[in-house]
């Protein structure tokens, strides 16, 4: 029978992250708990772990320094569900671009919470076919730019390497997997975070603006990236995987 889903609780509120882990295991996955970097540092390396619910405020190391230091180590490829202590847009933004998955500001409901876990979880094992690259195959040519995805930065025609953030690599991922096809922000939102846009919800514009500027590309001339009135943008470029010394 296969395993259950392991999923790993990081918050100094022992009231919390004993609640949480008790309702994940009475919905059927395994919770272990970590208050502090240090502990679940530690609890990363005993066992395996498919998801991380990593709280933003913790002593020592916050939540955003953990989550930045996760996506450039062994544990890269753990998804991360960040908990806010409050619905600030700054908090996620931040969040997102360090390397967050999903997030969920407290207080929260924690059937909301089960359903987002299932939700990143589930996203991130039904990656299509061509999101798959092989080591071979680890570079996605388009215009005049690679994007290496196992270092996760873009190269230019120079081979100059260009670092990008967690969120802005994953909505590049998402626009190099559907050029010429109009994405809505509710779908960007569901492809890259795993949810549905919220009332006033503009963090895919703002990710899309960043991106542009990796990119160079002038928002008036937009060669890469276009904005479609009314729909959402869509990724004119053609997409080709390549070899490593292509």
């Amino acid at each position: 029978m296969k395993p259950s889903d392991h999923i790993l609780i990081v918050d100094d509120d022992r009231d919390i992250r004993d609640m949480v882990a008790d309702y994940l295991r009475k919905n059927g996955l395994r919770a272990s708990t970590a208050a502090d970097g240090r502990e679940m540092r530690a609890a990363l390396e005993a066992q395996d772990v498919d998801l991380i619910v990593l709280d933003l405020m913790l002593p020592g190391d916050d939540g955003l320094v953990l989550c930045r230091n996760l996506r450039a180590g062994p544990h890269k490829a753990i998804p991360v569900l960040m908990l806010t202590a409050r619905d600030d847009a700054t908090d996620r933004i931040v969040g997102l671009e360090m390397g967050a998955d999903d997030y969920l500001a407290k207080p929260f409901a924690p059937r909301e919470l089960l359903a987002r876990i299932n939700a990143v979880i589930r996203r991130t094992r039904m990656l299509p076919p061509n999101l798959r690259v092989s080591e071979a195959t680890r570079l996605i040519a388009f215009g005049h730019w690679r994007l290496d995805t196992t270092a996760r930065h873009l190269l230019d025609r120079d081979g100059t390497a260009i670092a990008l953030s967690g969120a802005e690599f994953r909505l590049l991922r998402v626009f190099l997997d559907h050029p010429q096809r109009v994405l809505s922000r509710d779908q960007l939102l569901n492809l890259t975070q795993g949810r549905d846009a919220e009332h006033f919800d503009r963090s895919i514009d703002l990710l899309v603006s960043r991106l542009r500027q990796r990119l160079q590309d002038d928002a008036r001339d937009q060669s890469y990236i276009k904005t479609v009135r009314s729909e959402g943008y869509v990724f004119s470029q053609a997409v080709t995987l390549v070899g490593e010394d292509a």
